[in-house]
């Protein structure tokens, strides 16, 4: 079974590795700056905050998101969430956000979460699935803002051998299809590689269908 895609298709990747496909330099130096400032008013409203993992465990990014959902952890296990740990509702998607899923991922329906990781130096993410969501037909898409990352993809499985690749500042991948599941992780980030953001870092915008 499919899912029903929008008018058009999106543009080819400039790679794919695994299944995910790649586009480089899909946003502009003027259109991750627009993106950056619309990101600002959404964590004002929903500031970052720092999960634990249910072993215990403090993860090294800070984390907000807007939309319907928020991805949340801590002890009881993994799950969305429909307010901020503050209580307060989660803001909007901004519409060039929404922008970016509508070009790239191309499918009918839109994403209910936009997780926003912020990784500062030191920071890392472990191999891990996205597969705390409904229904698997629906991409995970995913933009690159500040910093570059090296970004490292497993197996559909845990073990076995993996691949790394740099992502830059603007660059958007996606996961569907055969790929939807597939490990992935950050192993680290290149301090002061990019000037985008005030005090340097990396944010990682992730686009998910949840329910």
């Amino acid at each position: 079974m499919t899912f029903d895609t929008l008018p058009g298709t999106p543009p080819p990747p400039d790679l794919t590795v695994r299944g995910v496909a790649v586009h480089k330099a899909a946003l502009d130096p003027e259109a991750q700056r627009d993106m950056v400032t619309a990101l600002r008013d959404v964590v004002r409203a929903a500031p970052f905050f720092q999960l634990e993992t249910r072993f215990g465990r403090k993860l090294s990014v800070r984390m907000s998101a807007a939309g319907a959902f928020g991805w949340f952890s801590d002890r009881r296990g993994y799950r969305y969430i429909d307010r901020h740990p503050s209580g307060a509702p989660w803001p909007p998607i901004p519409e060039c956000v929404l922008d970016v899923w509508r070009r790239y991922a191309a499918v009918a329906r839109l994403p209910e979460c936009c997780l926003i990781n912020h990784y500062g130096e030191g920071a890392r993410m472990g191999l891990h699935q996205d597969r705390d969501e409904a229904d698997f037909r629906w991409p995970v898409l995913s933009i690159s803002l500040g910093d570059s990352a090296l970004f490292r993809l497993g197996n559909l499985e845990k073990g076995g051998p993996t691949e790394s690749l740099w992502l830059e500042s603007g660059d958007v991948l996606v996961m569907g299809g055969a790929s939807r599941l597939i490990y992935h992780g950050i192993d680290r980030v290149r301090a002061g590689s990019s000037t985008l953001l005030d005090g340097g870092g990396r944010l990682n915008l992730t686009l998910r269908v949840v329910t």
